[in-house]
């Protein structure tokens, strides 16, 4: 059982939410589906501009699956609820216009195209309006982007890689980062670097959301948690109640 100081969440009401202001960014109860598979059930839960967000869970929980869905990915496949920001209705898109709404997904796989120096996958990430930051102040930002800009990005290291792939997240009207698991397979040095990167991200004031195996790391740099157990969300807080919450961390995440 969760004590208290967890929030039990109803289906389609999300909690814990300041009394006061419009979430810049809002999910009401989707449901998505691989196939015929129901990954993502009823989840729901506000985000206010600027927040930055631990998406938590064990393996299997849905996380993912949820952050594919706000990304509005073919698949999983959102079947019933609503996703809302800044006033946009996000569930009647696809990908590429919820890209354009500027939801920015950073998959795990990272997606940098082969062949290309750093530069030209920069240069892609523009081929389609609204543009973001300029390369000048992209290069200021990473300076080591800078100098291996003309460099194959495939071959750089994996904290150089997860530089780029947020650069390009950038380079884009980027209104909300989707962040899947940044951390993963990564030396702990490197994730020392990629850690502060995130926390450049946070200091941008870019509402973010971060679904990481590496809970401790991303509680230190959210402002707020949501665990999803069985696909289901069971408890949104701030992310310091949940480091605070030993009960919590053993049921849902392992720490």
């Amino acid at each position: 059982m969760i004590n208290s100081m967890a929030t039990h969440v109803v289906a389609g009401e999300p909690e814990g939410q300041p009394a006061t202001g419009i979430p810049f960014f809002s999910v009401r109860d989707i449901h998505s589906y691989y196939g015929e598979s129901y990954i993502v059930q009823g989840v729901s839960f506000d985000i206010f501009e600027g927040e930055i967000v631990a998406l938590l869970g064990r393996n299997g929980a849905g996380k993912t699956s949820t952050l594919r869905t706000i990304a509005r990915t073919d698949s999983p496949e959102l079947k019933r609820g609503e996703i809302w920001l800044a006033g946009q209705e996000l569930h009647s898109m696809r990908s590429h216009d919820a890209a354009r709404a500027g939801v920015q997904l950073v998959p795990e796989e990272r997606r940098i195209i082969p062949g290309l120096t750093v530069e030209e996958n920069l240069i892609l990430s523009q081929v389609a309006e609204p543009k973001g930051w300029e390369f000048a102040r992209i290069y200021e930002y990473f300076p080591r982007l800078a100098e291996c800009r003309k460099q194959e990005a495939v071959t750089m290291y994996g904290s150089e890689q997860q530089m780029l792939v947020v650069a390009r997240a950038l380079a884009r009207d980027l209104k909300l980062l989707l962040l899947d698991e940044p951390y993963e397979g990564l030396a702990p040095v490197i994730v020392q670097e990629i850690e502060r990167i995130v926390a450049g991200v946070k200091d941008l004031g870019i509402t973010t959301i971060i679904v990481e195996q590496n809970a401790f790391a991303a509680l230190k740099l959210a402002d707020k948690a949501i665990i999803l157990d069985m696909r289901q969300v069971v408890f949104q807080g701030s992310a310091r109640e949940v480091l605070d919450n030993e009960e919590l961390c053993h049921e849902y995440l392992a720490i």
